[in-house]
């Protein structure tokens, strides 16, 4: 596909568009809404999982996985959690075609299969999995349940973007089980510090931990933890949610146990999860007008070797010599990959590995071969400088660690500077509208007041800061009295 090349600052959002498409990380599919993750970006998502889930497994929990289809009684049974979904779900309502016999050549829907009860298309998966858990608990011994699943999930989205929004995505959604609320709320918490944890020492983005409000709080859940991003947009980007359920599940299902004085109670529940939409954030926080930019503890390829030569003779012995390096940098840990087609000039390759993000290239000419030297560019900063090819390794992985840190500060400095204390109403406007980026101001708690603020300017609360300081101030849309402030953005 052809694109006339644009820039951030020219659109923003065609930039993201088209850098997903020339990057190889996905593409739109005939399924309207839904998207096909290609191999270089399914890449990036598997390194994802795979921190992930030693995390998860580090912190106690265990992979299992449950139903696509929800029986809609079941689905129906947590009130608020169907009625948070119900715009999103697709129904199964058939499980047969047919030849139809108006149109030759179609099909239809068999009359004769429909369903006796309809299926949802899991939305989320709290309502299988607590249906399921009663038949695991019966005693505290049976406590604590620790669960995580990979899975795939549909919300039907009208306006889609890929990786940000779309139809069918991918996630891990993790459903813990508690006899006591403190331990429910600690497992809510060190879930958040998790996804926290990935996102700055993996990813390098800095996130705001916070609560959100009672208008943006998960359907059925009594506090919704989450993690909020900055876009190099200015907008917020939600990256991980971790929510305490109570015992609103428990009590919808029925899952109760008999505690250790024999007193039977209701479970207490977690629920957190991430998504394909982190492969949104890396993208949006890192890249620049030349392609992506990935952080080297998640790239599939840390390091690329590119053979330049002319003459036969002078490429077997150029990458002779970099399959050496490349062995060499294997045996360190790091992810290599020597780019010897000869169906490819090296210019070409240059152009196609930065466009990719590959953090650190390696190119190497006769000349080069001849001075026992290498060509070594960093992708973030576009410098290249001449090194020797003898203790290259060591270089490399102290670069690929630098580009690690860079990448975060640089984020970090980016995310500080277009943060906003404001206590006029004026201010506020400036900031989402002009500034663009985070306005940090005081609210007085009232959810028409959010609502009202959401209609005037498209900003929303995104999140109550854990390390909010307490102050005394005046909510800048009403006047009324606050004791705290909040951070309001536009957001994807």
């Amino acid at each position: 596909m052809a694109f006339e090349k644009v820039t951030r600052d020219e659109n923003y959002s065609e930039w993201y568009n088209q850098l997903v498409y020339n990057a190889e990380l996905a593409e739109h599919s005939a399924v309207k809404g839904s998207m096909v993750i290609k191999p270089y970006g399914y890449a990036i998502w598997e390194n994802m999982q795979s921190v992930l889930d030693k995390m998860f497994k580090d912190t106690g929990h265990s992979n299992a996985y449950f139903p696509l289809f929800v029986p809609k009684g079941l689905f129906e049974k947590e009130e608020k959690n169907a009625e948070g979904f119900a715009k999103e779900c697709a129904v199964v309502t058939h499980y047969r075609l047919k030849a139809d016999p108006e149109k030759p050549g179609k099909l239809m829907a068999d009359p004769d299969s429909r369903l006796t009860e309809e299926l949802v298309v899991r939305p989320t998966s709290e309502a299988i999995i607590w249906n399921t858990y009663k038949n695991w608990i019966q005693s505290y011994r049976d406590l604590p349940i620790l669960i995580n699943q990979w899975a795939n999930v549909v919300r039907w989205e009208m306006r889609t973007r890929l990786f940000l929004r779309t139809a069918e995505f991918l996630w891990q959604e993790g459903h813990t089980a508690h006899a006591t609320k403190e331990e429910a709320i600690k497992e809510t918490e060190q879930m958040l510090d998790v996804y926290a944890d990935f996102a700055e020492n993996y990813m390098a983005i800095p996130v705001i931990k916070g609560l959100k409000t009672a208008n943006e709080r998960f359907a059925g859940a009594e506090e919704t933890y989450c993690i909020e991003g900055m876009m190099q947009d200015g907008k917020a980007l939600q990256m991980g949610t971790s929510h305490f359920l109570g015992q609103n599940f428990a009590k919808a299902f029925d899952v109760t146990f008999q505690n250790k004085e024999g007193k039977v109670e209701s479970v207490w529940a977690t629920s957190w999860g991430v998504s394909t939409r982190l492969m949104g954030a890396l993208i949006m926080v890192h890249s620049d007008d030349e392609g992506l930019v990935v952080p080297p503890k998640l790239a599939p390829t840390q390091v690329v070797l590119i053979p330049i030569y002319r003459k036969d003779g002078e490429r077997e012995a150029v990458i002779n010599k970099l399959d050496e390096i490349a062995d060499k940098l294997k045996q360190t840990g790091i992810r290599v990959k020597v780019d010897d087609r000869d169906t490819h000039k090296p210019g070409f390759k240059f152009a196609e590995w930065e466009q990719k993000g590959v953090p650190v290239r390696l190119a190497m000419g006769p000349r080069d071969l001849q001075n026992d030297s290498i060509e070594m560019a960093r992708r973030d900063t576009k410098t290249k400088e001449i090194v020797p090819s003898a203790g290259i390794s060591d270089l490399v992985k102290d670069t690929l660690d630098q580009i690690q840190s860079d990448l975060y500060n640089k984020a970090l400095d980016f995310q500080q500077k277009r943060t906003y204390h404001v206590d006029t109403w004026d201010d506020f406007v400036d900031v989402i509208d002009n500034k663009q980026g985070f306005a940090v101001a005081h609210w007085n708690g009232n959810s028409e007041t959010e609502e009202k603020i959401k209609e005037l300017t498209k900003a929303t609360i995104r999140c109550i800061p854990l390390d909010n300081k307490q102050e005394n101030g005046k909510c800048v849309l009403t006047g009324e009295p606050s004791t705290q402030r909040v951070i309001f953005a536009k957001s994807y």
